[in-house]
């Protein structure tokens, strides 16, 4: 099948719609019907646009698309906990999670990169290595196909890839989860998280609102470059600094996610540290145990000794909060069902394939 060459309307802001339509010679507020068309009741068949002519109908029809994703494979957790697995127009696939929180509210966890180029050594996606960004359509997507099962309340850019490695598509992106006619989701509704790109963090802070969270996971520069090699470029004393010049609403707060490691990154020790290195900045720690596996060095911490490091950060005044791994009994860390699917395709007739299990470190 040939490649459809037809420009896809779901990589448009509302501007930039709208200059395209007034290109074609129509009327500016065209763009916001087609808008909520796309994003407001999830339509991709021009046809359907009732409130357009049949002639701008049928011009967008001959010149542009609305590019869609549908799940290729999906898992779901006793605890509810779904995973997607969507394959790309170029054969590629990324990973979301839908994890439901109380009632019938649900946060997903989306991807912004085929890949990642970060190589934490705690991360399954890294292991794939960056193959390419994703256009904003594709990052939209994921939250589009998902709404199809039933709402969804928050979205968090967690899943596979660095989200500010793909700065001008994931803003891009923001403003239509952001825009009245798009999906209309409030700035307090998405989270993007980073593993600490500090001119990009510089550079989104003046671009866009959003919430933020880092990805920490020690408090030495000696550990965290071992565990994640961006600190050799961006050194906690750079990463600290930018965090506290990042710009904040009233009562926001920075999340800082740590992974806690047996005896690489959960003494006494390192809970002063953190309180220390986090001082004057309105944070908020999310305290993540490793999830232990055959295929990783590392240990998971003892109840006690979670325990114990929360109780130091609650003691001195930090908002420390213990937060449980969902949807472990389907692989739902972004990259386990890629990858699972992935040797189920490679493995011998008769084999039994190998089930990746590694974990990814910074989904809430």
């Amino acid at each position: 099948m040939d490649h459809d060459t037809r420009i896809d309307l779901k990589n448009f802001n509302l501007e930039e719609l709208t200059e395209f339509l007034a290109g074609m010679g129509k009327e500016r507020f065209r763009a916001g019907q087609v808008m909520r068309w796309m994003y407001g009741r999830l339509v991709d068949d021009f046809d359907a646009m009732s409130d357009l002519s049949k002639v701008l109908r049928a011009e967008l029809q001959q010149r542009t698309r609305i590019s869609r994703l549908v799940p290729e494979a999906t898992e779901e957790s006793r605890d509810g906990t779904r995973k997607y697995l969507f394959r790309l127009e170029d054969k590629e696939t990324i990973e979301s999670v839908r994890i439901p929180m109380e009632g019938d509210r649900a946060t997903l966890c989306i991807s912004t990169q085929v890949g990642c180029a970060m190589g934490c050594v705690f991360c399954h996606t890294g292991s794939f290595g960056l193959v390419r960004n994703l256009t904003p359509g594709e990052i939209v997507n994921q939250v589009c196909a998902a709404m199809q099962d039933g709402p969804v309340n928050n979205i968090v850019l967690m899943g596979m890839g660095e989200p500010l490695h793909n700065l001008d598509n994931v803003i891009k992106a923001l403003q239509i989860f952001y825009m009245p006619e798009g999906l209309d989701f409030g700035p307090r509704k998405v989270t993007l998280s980073t593993a600490g790109l500090v001119p990009e963090m510089l550079e989104l802070g003046r671009r866009i609102r959003v919430n933020l969270a880092v990805s920490l996971n020690a408090t030495t520069d000696e550990v965290r470059s071992r565990l994640m090699p961006v600190n050799r470029r961006y050194p906690l004393k750079q990463l600290m600094q930018v965090c506290r010049e990042f710009p904040l609403q009233p009562r926001q707060r920075i999340t800082f996610e740590y992974i806690l490691i047996r005896d690489v990154n959960d003494s006494d020790q390192d809970a002063r540290r953190l309180v220390r290195l986090l001082h004057g900045i309105k944070a908020k720690v999310n305290l993540i145990p490793f999830n232990e596996h055959t295929a990783s060095p590392f240990g998971a911490p003892s109840e006690e000794r979670v325990s114990r490091f929360q109780g130091i950060l609650l003691d001195r005044g930090m908002v420390a909060i213990r937060r449980a791994s969902k949807g472990q009994d389907i692989s739902a860390a972004c990259g386990q069902l890629k990858g699972k699917l992935s040797d189920l395709q490679h493995a011998d007739t008769g084999g039994v394939p190998k089930l990746h299990s590694q974990e990814k470190g910074r989904r809430t």
